[in-house]
């Protein structure tokens, strides 16, 4: 098994059919689930252009092999759009709750060093009713994730009408650690703790998971970037 998440620029046609109809196991060989979203721009006003951004996608999916990700790479219409753009390949490594979609995830898969890079994915389902609310707490969130100095990358994006992801390269697991935490010594950093308890108190979602993965190797550019996931 192996997950990997991809950013690309394509046209704006490709990103809304892909929303419409994701890849699936049954047309895609190898593919275990894929969430495709739209980007949005961490921290951006609520009504704006950069909240849904038809001609930047993200993929988050699960694969049987490596072997499915290149064939869907080279094979697939929507994978040699991807292919244009850039990815992460990764190692799974644990999750927080679960989505129904990936059903067969452990609790915890492996260990890790508190100095390693580390790479994190949220996925939630939202309560239609609750968006208000959550944009209120999870707006300074984003602002503090996209602003701290550990990450190397961060990212939200999502699915209408209620389906939201957050991706983020962490230098190590240690700052990302203490970022959840509220201990990271930078301004405002209780925001993540303080909206933890909050969603605990009247929880925004019907469905919410965190993963944590282990980046094995990195392809292509993103924004004319190189070097996104700091690997040995």
């Amino acid at each position: 098994m192996i997950h990997t998440f991809h950013l690309a620029e394509i046209p704006a046609a490709v990103t809304a059919r892909a929303l419409l109809r994701p890849p699936s196991g049954a047309t895609t060989p190898g593919l275990d689930h894929a969430e495709c979203l739209a980007l949005m721009r961490l921290g951006a006003p609520t009504v704006t252009p950069d909240r849904l951004q038809l001609r930047r996608i993200a993929v988050f999916a699960q694969w049987r092999d490596e072997n499915a990700v290149d064939h869907f790479l080279s094979d697939d219409a929507l994978g040699r759009h991807l292919a244009t753009g850039w990815h992460v390949r990764l190692e799974y490594l644990r999750r927080w709750s679960r989505l129904a979609a990936l059903p067969g995830l452990p609790a915890r898969a492996g260990g890790w060093d508190q100095d390693e890079p580390v790479v994190a994915v949220t996925v939630a389902r939202m309560r239609l009713l609750e968006v208000p609310r959550f944009l209120r707490w999870g707006r300074p969130v984003e602002r503090q994730v996209r602003d701290h100095p550990g990450t190397t990358l961060a990212l939200a994006a999502l699915r209408p009408p209620h389906t939201i992801s957050t991706f983020s390269v962490w230098r190590t697991v240690r700052e990302m650690e203490e970022m959840v935490h509220g201990r990271s010594g930078v301004p405002a950093d209780r925001r993540h703790a303080d909206a933890m308890v909050e969603r605990r108190r009247r929880d925004f979602h019907h469905e919410f998971a965190t993963f944590r993965f282990r980046p094995l190797s990195e392809h292509g550019t993103w924004e004319g970037r190189t070097g996104i996931v700091p690997l040995d």
